[in-house]
């Protein structure tokens, strides 16, 4: 909801009227790319800037997976549920699968493909699935540990899938007080996974990080399904400010610090938490009374009716909330 850090902002003015090559081919770009891959200890990792979450998942998608293959989504997953059909657009199926709290494991991903890969029809009769999609952190801001992304990493393996995630809110997964995956870790486990700006502290933009050699995503790729940026400086400096002096992951801790201090607010007055998100997402149980108080002063994102009379809300943080905002939501509470 807000523009961008002021770092940002203030290097794009002092660059604004430098000539750039344009596309991603400027000394920007590449001291963003080399950031990143310095970052994800993936010297050989290839990485492109896009500049928002749907092309990129798009794009991504398309460029892993023939046209008789699909990929597998948690049924709560973005690419599922809203990106406006962008990824049967290109000619694949999204083959959704039952999930708890926004993950799926490594079981049940075992079992649904165990089943889909049967040869009961014929692979030449079916939408073979070729690709497993998650996001981390989840749609409901549940983040995946390090064991169940190795264990899921093994299924994908076994059944020779792609493993890509969508990091549309990376940097709070990273930062969650939970966590233990590392962007290594990410590069170590993934085929393709991207970091990203959008949510967390850019004016718009996303860094793909492609792992698997065996993934043909290029700059002529990109553009032929719209998601190249003639002005690609505009990503690359913005990308480039985010990770020097790891200001990706102090901005991301500060929406994790103050969804925590609503979390620690909403326990103490007594109202039920849906689910356990320790990540800039809080998903809280109120009377319905209360959400029509609520509505009049704060902004938040009805969820789903709970029984008669109680919804499920959800309040998110970011990068820019501040100590006031919270205050005053707790005010209210």
């Amino acid at each position: 909801m807000e523009g961008a850090h002021p770092l940002i902002l203030k290097r794009l003015a002092e660059i604004n009227f430098d000539k750039n090559p344009g596309y991603g081919h400027d000394d920007y770009c590449t001291s963003a790319r080399e950031k990143i891959a310095r970052a994800c200890n993936a010297p050989d990792a290839r990485i492109h800037f896009l500049v928002g979450g749907t092309q990129t998942n798009a794009i991504v998608i398309d460029s892993i997976l023939r046209h008789n293959e699909g990929v597998i989504s948690p049924n709560t997953g973005h690419i599922f549920l809203h990106e406006a059909g962008a990824i049967e657009a290109c000619g694949h199926r999204v083959l959704p699968m039952d999930c708890k709290e926004g993950k799926i494991s490594a079981v049940a991903l075992a079992q649904y493909l165990k089943e889909a890969t049967s040869d009961a029809y014929g692979e030449e009769h079916v939408v073979v699935p070729k690709m497993v999609y998650i996001s981390n952190p989840t749609e409901y801001g549940t983040i995946y540990t390090l064991s169940e992304l190795y264990d899921i990493r093994k299924v994908c393996n076994r059944y020779n899938q792609m493993l890509y995630i969508d990091g549309a809110r990376l940097g709070y997964a990273l930062t969650a007080p939970d966590n233990d995956v590392t962007l290594p870790d990410m590069a170590r486990l993934c085929d393709a996974f991207y970091i990203g700006g959008t949510k967390v502290g850019a004016l718009f933009g996303e860094a793909v990080v492609i792992l698997n050699k065996d993934i043909h995503m290029t700059k002529g790729s990109i553009k032929n399904r719209g998601g190249l940026l003639a002005k690609g400086w505009l990503l690359g400096i913005q990308f480039d400010t985010l990770f020097t002096d790891d200001l990706y992951m102090k901005i991301a801790k500060n929406g994790v610090d103050q969804a925590m201090r609503i979390r620690k607010a909403i326990e103490e007055k007594g109202y039920p938490i849906y689910l356990d998100s320790t990540t800039n997402q809080q998903f809280v149980v109120f009377e319905d009374s209360k959400v029509a108080e609520l509505a009049k002063h704060v902004g938040f994102n009805f969820i789903e009716k709970v029984g008669a009379n109680h919804s499920v809300v959800r309040f998110a943080t970011s990068w820019a909330t501040t100590d006031e905002q919270v205050d005053e939501l707790i005010s209210y509470l």
